[in-house]
């Protein structure tokens, strides 16, 4: 898997709750359309995080990164549906910060012949 990384704020006056509903109408609109394996949102506790992440941070697991790609591709057409839940997000958040991580060790990770 790949796990695309969000980390990011509210802007001024955006209500947490309606962060989260809006985050999931997304991301569930990608997985309706197998653009996406799965996603988890969480929130900073207690204050604990190192300097510049945000208080959200969205976890976006794809299968690989031609799924991310294809995902990448959907969204920028700007078309509906997505635009409008992509929209409803992306108006609410201030200071992104992204990542892209993966599984390790791959699946396909094989060893004695490294070269390095």
């Amino acid at each position: 898997m790949d796990i695309y990384h969000v980390w990011c704020d509210l802007k001024p006056g955006v209500g947490d709750l309606g962060f989260s509903e809006s985050v999931a109408a997304y991301m569930g609109a990608l997985e309706a359309e197998g653009l996406v394996e799965g996603w988890r949102l969480t929130r900073r506790k207690l204050g604990l995080a190192p300097p510049g992440l945000g208080e959200f941070h969205l976890m976006i697991e794809t299968k690989n990164l031609a799924q991310l790609d294809e995902a990448f591709r959907r969204v920028s057409d700007r078309t509906e549906p997505l635009e409008g839940v992509h929209f409803a997000v992306n108006s609410l958040v201030a200071n992104p910060v992204f990542a892209l991580y993966r599984d390790f060790p791959d699946p396909y990770r094989r060893t004695g012949e490294e070269r390095f």
